[in-house]
């Protein structure tokens, strides 16, 4: 997984780990704000045939309120993107952003903080898909 992101495969059928990721990330205080369906957008724009492709929206209420009072401009690097794809083997792959890498550009210590606690909770949330 690149620098600013960390996650692995996950056994299962897309649409259910799909449910699962939502479900984890529901249990650490996130909601699914939006979803995007790269392959569809891909078929229905250029033509183009990938595997089943979504970034989800997550955001925690909590910490989002808590970026958005120590920097107002934060929400140029809001909500945390979570991936789902399917590679063309038909292996699932969940990817979350490092909100602590993406956090981390801001150079303020109350928002380096807290992306490390995002991230301690995006890390809770991969491994209960794994466990």
């Amino acid at each position: 997984m690149a620098q600013y992101g960390f996650g692995s495969p996950v056994k299962g059928e897309f649409g259910a780990v799909v449910e699962r990721v939502t479900q984890a990330l529901k249990q650490e205080g996130f909601g699914v704000l939006t979803t995007i369906d790269v392959a569809a957008t891909l078929k229905a724009k250029l033509g183009q045939d990938m595997p089943p492709y979504l970034i989800l929206g997550a955001c925690n209420p909590g910490f989002a309120s808590q970026a958005l009072r120590a920097e107002p401009d934060i929400g140029l690097l809001l909500p945390c993107n979570v991936v789902v794809r399917q590679t063309e083997g038909g292996e699932v792959i969940v990817g979350f952003m490092d909100p602590e890498a993406v956090l981390g550009m801001v150079n303020k210590p109350e928002v380096t903080t807290l992306g490390h606690q995002v991230r301690t909770a995006l890390q809770r949330v991969d491994a209960s898909l794994r466990a």
